[in-house]
């Protein structure tokens, strides 16, 4: 089974930075050279790279995310939830991130976002080194 880290939502849309929990177990993982797989096991959430150094690029994704898949939009889905669905399959469930000298191998600006599309909720994210 792989490692996995906590993540606790607010609101219903999201982006939460867990670069640094990602880090964290590729550290405990103790493998210097190798791939860190970053895996959600959720239909309503996803996982992306992305500029992290400027709070606005997040804010711009969720809001055009909204625009092309909007809320209540006469989905035949019966939970209410159809938009967050769709959000995830177009964000997608994991990223996979090189591991150099026990370090992720990211852009000057990358950070890991897991990102929550129906929320707040406890979900869980796993991350496997190798």
């Amino acid at each position: 089974m792989p490692n996995s880290i906590s993540v606790k939502t607010g609101s219903r849309i999201e982006m939460v930075d867990i670069t640094s929990s990602v880090q964290k177990e590729v550290s405990t993982a103790g493998i210097a050279d190798g791939i860190c797989v970053v895996y959600v096991p959720h239909t309503t959430a996803g996982v992306t790279i992305n500029e992290g150094a400027d709070p606005a690029v997040c804010t711009d994704i969720l809001r055009k995310l909204n625009e092309l898949v909007p809320p209540n939009d006469g989905y035949r889905h019966m939970e209410g939830n159809a938009d967050s669905h769709i959000k995830t399959s177009l964000i997608g469930s994991s990223v996979m991130v090189i591991v150099e000298n026990g370090r992720l191998v990211l852009g000057t600006w990358q950070k890991i976002f897991f990102c929550e599309f129906d929320g707040p909720r406890s979900r869980k994210v796993y991350v496997r080194v190798g």
